[in-house]
């Protein structure tokens, strides 16, 4: 029985220093295998981009690891342009990778081409090369080598795509890239994307899904996207002196350098800081984004500001160190004067009510201040059908019309409303609308003027002339104040009609009306020295 006991330890102290002896071993062959795959895979890692790039590769860092089959990691990748492009200018790396990682079976060592499911970067840059620095010959011979690698997919965080420029006075282009998932990935085939950007002005995260490629080596600006998007949730905050949340949806085509896009908007409380009143705003738009400079052309939008139809078209240009320089052409074929002045007019309610049909220009120069201070505006308008809010200043328009027609008994508070037109020619610069020609119509007569009026309401001053059907004496209900008033008649009657001197001026919702006989003596020793 000793004997057996003695022969059973014998036998598995003779396992156990067989188990150790192989465990041994195995760790040598690993460490052997570590040794000589770190090495070959770092070879075939170069060698398969060098390749598919046509260019030289550079890495700092490669690490392999057999713990859980082959794991693969590397810092300090860099993949750049081919040489007629370098030496041209182009030195930076058009891809530059601070971190990369994939998973592949031990069998990868000897199968080629190694496959490998994912690929996770982290710290990716894409610099694309300016235009001019681009090879404009044919194509560059392919490198020796062959691609000794398969990717099924790659995952992105924390990318940045820079589209560099040598046109005087604009920057690069720099967009940053939250999470980017690339699938499909051949070397003469479009990749799959699905992306998330960062937005930076106004703030907010872009989602898009499309193609992209095949990669154009000598040009990578030539290589092609296509995909459709969503932002939501865009904080028009972000842009001083602009309130709202915006959202958009659309899709793109084309070019990395010229991308054309097509979508809508929706704002439904757009705001400016001069009156903070949130109006819906929605936008179908077609433009193309040109990313060698960073400008956008709008070829055409269709806009809906509360119960306005408009288009604009026009042009967002990049100004190196600066910011955007906005100038558009807008086109009011019908709308209503209510809802620009609920939009831009601190007053509330808005001062009048009616139909609007303008055409402007609009100039936005970059810079920190706020919308309301770099903006600019020049156009001709007509609202007809005017009804004024304030029934105080309605009844005082209904009365001068009464008189104007020579009906002086009629013109009292409550008389029958009236409406009116007005036209003119405006400018506006520094948050003042300065009109330089300005007609106002009613039933009786009409007014000429001109003057300015602040968006803050603050400031109201108008100069003109009145000129009216009846004569002054024609404008008192009173039969004696009517003769008493008739030698003065002449005095004021001129081709046919009676011609009073009037100003308008106060503050916000209450405008004072009144004769402005100085004005009218200016006027005649002008005329006199003319």
């Amino acid at each position: 029985m000793a004997e057996k006991r003695a022969k059973r330890r014998g036998f598995w102290g003779w396992f156990m220093i067989s188990v150790l002896l192989a465990v041994i071993v195995l760790a040598i062959v690993g460490q052997i295998m570590v040794h000589r795959a770190g090495p070959i895979l770092k070879g075939r890692v170069i060698e398969t981009l060098s390749t598919r790039f046509r260019s030289r590769v550079e890495m700092d860092e490669f690490h392999v690891s057999l713990l859980r089959g082959l794991e693969v990691s590397g810092e300090g990748l860099r993949i750049f342009a081919p040489d007629e492009v370098v030496a041209a200018g182009a030195t930076l790396p058009v891809i530059g990778i601070e971190h990369f990682e994939f998973h592949s079976g031990l069998m990868g060592l000897f199968v080629k081409p190694m496959h490998v499911g994912t690929v996770h970067v982290t710290g990716l840059a894409v610099n694309i090369p300016p235009k001019e620095m681009r090879a404009k010959e044919a194509a560059s011979a392919p490198r020796k080598g062959k691609m000794k690698i398969v990717v099924d997919e790659i995952v992105c965080d924390d990318s940045r795509l820079i589209i560099g420029t040598e046109k005087p006075g604009k920057d690069p282009k720099d967009f940053e890239l939250r999470h980017i998932v690339m699938r499909e990935i051949g070397p003469d085939a479009p990749w799959q994307y699905d992306a998330t950007l960062v937005n930076a002005i106004p703030k907010g995260n872009i989602h898009a899904t499309g193609t992209f490629g095949p990669w154009v080596t000598e040009s990578p600006g030539d290589s092609s996207v296509t995909g459709k998007y969503t932002f939501d949730n865009a904080d028009l905050n972000t842009i001083k002196g602009i309130g709202g949340m915006l959202s958009s949806v659309g899709e793109f085509t084309g070019q990395l350098d010229r991308i054309a896009v097509n979508g809508t908007t929706e704002t439904p409380n757009f705001s400016l800081d001069t009156a903070n009143h949130g109006m819906p705003l929605h936008t179908k738009f077609a433009a193309v984004v040109d990313g060698t400079s960073g400008d956008t052309y709008l070829n055409q939008v269709e806009a809906r500001l509360g119960g306005t139809n408009f288009m604009t078209k026009g042009t967002v240009i990049s100004e190196k160190g600066k910011g955007h320089r906005i100038e558009l052409d807008v086109d009011v074929p019908h709308g209503r004067i209510q809802d620009f002045l609920q939009l831009a007019i601190k007053t509330e309610p808005v001062i009048m009510n009616g139909s609007l049909q303008m055409k402007a220009k609009i100039h936005i120069r970059p810079g920190p201040e706020r919308v309301a201070e770099k903006l600019g505006l020049k156009g001709d308008f007509t609202v007809q059908e005017i009804h004024f809010s304030n029934p105080a200043v309605q009844d005082k328009v209904d009365m001068l019309s009464e008189r104007a027609q020579g009906n002086p008994k009629a013109a009292k508070p409550g008389a029958e409303d009236v409406r009116s037109r007005l036209a003119g020619t405006f400018t506006m610069d520094g948050g003042k609308l300065n009109f330089s020609k300005l007609g106002y119509v009613l039933p009786g007569g009409n007014i000429d003027m001109e003057g300015v009026y602040s968006l803050d309401g603050a400031q109201f001053d108008f100069h003109g002339k009145v000129r009216m059907e009846a004569k002054i004496s024609q404008m008192v209900a009173s039969r004696w104040k009517s003769l008493l008033l008739k030698p003065v008649d002449p005095f004021f009657r001129k081709d046919g009609s009676t011609e009073i001197p009037v100003k308008i001026s106060g503050t916000k919702s209450e405008p004072k009306f009144g004769l402005d006989l100085g004005h009218k003596d200016k006027d005649e020793t002008k005329g006199k020295s003319d």
